[in-house]
C-alpha cells in the first residue's frame, strides 16, 4: 500500500495565512448574516449597500488593530490592555460615524437621525469590535501555550536523550578496562597473533558503538551480532571456558530495543558464572513472543545467587541498574525486569519488552 504523499498540516501552523483566512470568512459571515437578517425582516435589497459598506469598513478596520495590537503584545499587561480596550473604543467610533453617514446619506427622510442614529451604530460596532478583539486575543494565547508546550516537550526530549546517552556511555569504561587488561596480559606472555586478534575485534565493536547513536533503538538481531562480536573477544580470554548459546525467533527479530541493552547482562554472567568455575559455564540467550510482547531471557549455568562472590542485587552494580534505567526510559511502565537463581545453581535474567515490529 503506497503512502499518501500529503500529508495535513496543522491551521495554524503558517500564522500568517491563517489570519487571513479567519479574518475573510469571518467578515463574509457577519455580512451574510446580517443581510439575510435584514431581507428576512422585508427590507429592500438597497439595504445590502450599507451593510457592504459597513463591512469593508469593519475589515479595514480590524486589519489595524491586528496591527496595533502585535505590537501590544509585547508590552507589559497593563499596557497592553489598557491601550487595546481605548483602540478598540475608537475603532468603533470611526465605524459608527461611517455606518451613520451612510444611512443618512442613503435615506434623507428618515427621521431617524442626528445622536440617535451615531449611538445606534456605535452599539453594535463597538460589541462586534470587541468581540474581533477578544477572539484575536483568544487564538494568540493559544498559539502561546501551544509553542510553550512545544518548547517544554523538546526540553524534555533533551533531557531523556542526555540521560539515555549518559547511561548508555556508562558501559564502555567495565568492558575496555577487562578487554585491555586481557590484551596487556597476552602482549607480557608474548602472544601477539592473539593480542592483535582481540585488538581488531574490539576496533570492530567499539566501530558499532561509535556509528550508532547511544539513545538509538536497533533490531534485536542486530543487537545480537554486537553480542556474538563482544563474545568473540572475550571467548579469546576463556576459550572452551566460555560456552554461549542463542535461540532467537525469527518472529521477534526485528523488535526495537536500545543499543547495547544486553551486554551487561552477558558481562555479568562471564564475571559470575564463568569466572569462578574451573570448567567454565554456558550462557544462554533467547527471545521469544509472549503475545505483545518479547521476552528475552540470559541465563547462565554458574554458581547463581548462594555462590561467592555474591551477584549485584538491584541496588548495587552498575550493570543491572543501568539496565532498568534504560529500560524506564525507552518504554516507560511497559517492561518488565526480572532477575532469579534457578534451584540447580545458574542466574536467569528475564526482560519483557513492547512487540513492536516493522510491519506494525
Amino acid at each position: 500500500m503506497s503512502v499518501n504523499p500529503f500529508q495535513p498540516k496543522p491551521f495554524f501552523q503558517d500564522k500568517n495565512r491563517a489570519f487571513w483566512q479567519l479574518q475573510s470568512v469571518g467578515w463574509v459571515g457577519a455580512f451574510a448574516l446580517r443581510g439575510i437578517s435584514g431581507l428576512a425582516n422585508g427590507q429592500p435589497l438597497s439595504f445590502l449597500i450599507p451593510v457592504l459598506i459597513s463591512t469593508v469598513t469593519g475589515y479595514s478596520l480590524t486589519l489595524m488593530m491586528a496591527v496595533i495590537f502585535r505590537t501590544l503584545l509585547k508590552q507589559r499587561p497593563f499596557v497592553t490592555w489598557t491601550v487595546s480596550i481605548l483602540v478598540v473604543l475608537i475603532a468603533a467610533a470611526i465605524g459608527a460615524f461611517i455606518d451613520a453617514w451612510v444611512f443618512s446619506t442613503q435615506n434623507r427622510g428618515s427621521s431617524v437621525m442626528g445622536v440617535q442614529l451615531l449611538l445606534g451604530a456605535y452599539y453594535l460596532t463597538v460589541t462586534l469590535m470587541f468581540a474581533w478583539a477578544a477572539l484575536y486575543y483568544a487564538i494568540n494565547f493559544y498559539l502561546t501555550v501551544e509553542e510553550q508546550a512545544d518548547q517544554l516537550q523538546q526540553l524534555e526530549n533533551q533531557a531523556s536523550s542526555a540521560q539515555l546517552a549518559m547511561l548508555r556511555y556508562q558501559l564502555n569504561p567495565h568492558f575496555l578496562f577487562n578487554t585491555l587488561n586481557s590484551i596487556s596480559t597476552l602482549v607480557l606472555l608474548k602472544q601477539t597473533d592473539r593480542a592483535n586478534a582481540m585488538l581488531s575485534r574490539l576496533s570492530s565493536f567499539l566501530r558499532y558503538t561509535l556509528v550508532n547513536e547511544p539513545t538509538a533503538m536497533v533490531p534485536l538481531h542486530q543487537e545480537v551480532e554486537t553480542l556474538k562480536l563482544y563474545l568473540e573477544i572475550e571467548k579469546m580470554r576463556f576459550e572452551e571456558r566460555l560456552r554461549p548459546e542463542f535461540n532467537i525467533d525469527p518472529q521477534v527479530a526485528d523488535a526495537p530495543l536500545p543499543s547495547l541493552l544486553l551486554q551487561p547482562l552477558v558481562e555479568n554472567a562471564i564475571k559470575y558464572a564463568v569466572t569462578p568455575k574451573e570448567d567454565g559455564a554456558e550462557i544462554s540467550i533467547s527471545a521469544q513472543p509472549a503475545g505483545e510482547f518479547v521476552r528475552i531471557t540470559v541465563a547462565d549455568t554458574g554458581p547463581g545467587l548462594n555462590a561467592l562472590p555474591p551477584r549485584p542485587n538491584m541496588s548495587t552494580g552498575v550493570g543491572l541498574v543501568n539496565i532498568r534505567d534504560r529500560l524506564s526510559q525507552a518504554f516507560g511502565e511497559r517492561h518488565s525486569f526480572d532477575t532469579r537463581s534457578t534451584p540447580g545453581g545458574g542466574f536467569v535474567v528475564t526482560i519483557e519488552l513492547p512487540l513492536v515490529t516493522q510491519q506494525a
